[in-house]
């Protein structure tokens, strides 16, 4: 059986590196496209390219600042519903499910719009300075969204690990935090990057939504600079941009990925 994967492995070889190359250079040549658009573009555009830089780096932000917030709300939504405590694992279970199951785009209405009418409230519980401008509700919105389904993937992942591995750390004598320290969790990671990869790739593109709240991300300065220059070419590049971003991020978890499976690979492959 082994010697049979490793031949299946051998005979895949070339097509994966085929597929690598392709993708790379319809990568170039996008590139390539994109920057011959932007030399293209009247000169006036010029004036507002440091704009289009700026909303770059906002939109680097967003998605950062919300991956790292609702990375820390999900291992805590995680731990409830593996507490064995049935009103808070109902709870966080509902939160997962509310979430996942609604669009991005009305949580932010939501949140946007319902935080000034409630207002009162939120300044008695003081959180108002969450809701208080449109990049402190995206954030919030966005933690949010991405926590539920960043909570999905850790409870899956964490719950594909065998019972038997659990069993072995108890005969130990390991504590249940050291267990799942040193022998739940990093199994459940392999299984848990690539669908983290994705939902990085996920929120990168969603990022987009925060433009319609008024914020100068990298989508809402292409906007700003259609509006002003009528071109409509600008949207190209900043889709180019995108594109980049994700398939460089996609490549990077893939990368991550195979160097942390390296021991549990099938012997004699390569």
């Amino acid at each position: 059986m082994r010697v049979a994967a490793a031949d299946l492995r051998r005979a895949l070889r070339p097509a994966r590196l085929g597929g690598v190359a392709l993708c790379g250079l319809l990568a170039a040549a996008l590139v390539l496209l994109a920057w011959r658009i932007a030399e293209s573009l009247d000169d006036d555009l010029g004036e507002y390219l440091p704009r289009l830089v700026d909303g770059f780096r906002l939109t680097l932000l967003i998605v950062s600042l919300s991956l790292l917030a609702g990375a820390a709300l999900a291992i805590l939504v995680t731990t409830l519903r593996l507490a064995g405590l049935p009103v808070l694992g109902r709870a966080a279970a509902a939160y997962c499910y509310v979430f996942r199951g609604t669009p991005l785009l009305a949580q932010l209405y939501l949140i946007y719009y319902g935080a000034g009418q409630a207002r009162p409230l939120l300044d008695l519980v003081g959180l108002w300075p969450l809701f208080r401008d449109p990049l402190s509700c995206v954030l919030v919105s966005f933690s949010l969204n991405t926590a539920a389904y960043q909570a999905e993937v850790l409870l899956g992942a964490i719950r594909s690990v065998p019972a038997a591995q659990m069993e072995a750390a108890r005969a130990l004598g390991l504590p249940r935090l050291a267990t799942y320290g040193r022998v739940i969790l990093p199994q459940a990671l392999i299984v848990a990057l690539r669908p983290l990869g994705n939902e990085l790739a996920k929120m990168l593109k969603a990022s987009a939504l925060a433009s319609v709240v008024t914020l100068l991300d990298l989508m809402g300065s292409a906007s700003l600079i259609y509006s002003r220059t009528f071109d409509f070419r600008i949207f190209l590049v900043v889709a180019v941009v995108y594109l980049v971003l994700v398939e460089g991020l996609r490549w990077l978890a893939g990368a991550i990925e195979s160097r942390l499976v390296r021991h549990i690979q099938v012997p004699g492959a390569r």
